[in-house]
């Protein structure tokens, strides 16, 4: 696996593309304006942001894209992916194959049972969500952390501060207790 160093290098000299991926209702091109927003108006890198998702809003396919350059972005759309995260078995199997060789998959380790390589990062998303923060729909909150804390694409001030500003209103602390639970989760897991 690439290291933090590698990474920051092959960002501040090319392209790095990200996915966001599961199901309708998961949140994730929420999680994906969050990240672009984050890295592009706070951390000062050109972004491009796109999604999809299928004909039902809840349930179906769900994907978030984000392409980060330091230099401009003449194509906006993902061409192989550097990091990728599933948080559906349908999604991992539909995506994985767009991840480039030696790139990060995170997954739902509850929901996604057969990982299509030995090489990537479980953590039980949506349970941590519901047991330590009270509810399930902050999964992809607690997502954000864990690819921050993992990857380095986007700094722990901007992720935060736009966490803070884009939660619903009352759920702000929720969602920030999500977040740091990320960061801690994926900290732990690097050791």
């Amino acid at each position: 696996m690439p290291t933090k160093t590698k990474q920051k290098e092959e960002i501040g000299s090319d392209r790095y593309e990200v996915r966001l991926s599961g199901s309708g209702g998961q949140g994730l091109i929420l999680g994906g304006v969050i990240l672009a927003e984050a890295i592009g108006t706070i951390d000062g890198k050109n972004v491009v942001q796109s999604q999809s998702y299928g004909p039902e809003a809840r349930g179906g396919a769900s994907r978030a894209d984000v392409v980060i350059s330091d230099s401009e972005i003449y194509y906006p759309k993902t061409m192989k992916l550097d990091m990728l995260l599933a948080l559906t078995q349908e999604a991992c199997d539909k995506y994985f194959h767009d991840l480039k060789e030696g790139g990060i998959l995170i997954v739902d380790s509850n929901l996604v049972s057969q990982p299509p390589t030995p090489r990537y990062f479980g953590f039980p998303f949506i349970e941590l969500a519901r047991h330590e923060i009270g509810v399930a729909m902050v999964a992809n909150v607690i997502s954000l952390g864990a690819i921050c804390e993992l990857t380095g694409i986007v700094s722990k001030k901007a992720i935060r501060e736009v966490v803070s500003r884009r939660a619903p209103k009352g759920t702000e602390e929720k969602n920030l207790k999500a977040l740091e639970l990320g960061l801690k989760i994926a900290k732990e897991k690097k050791r």
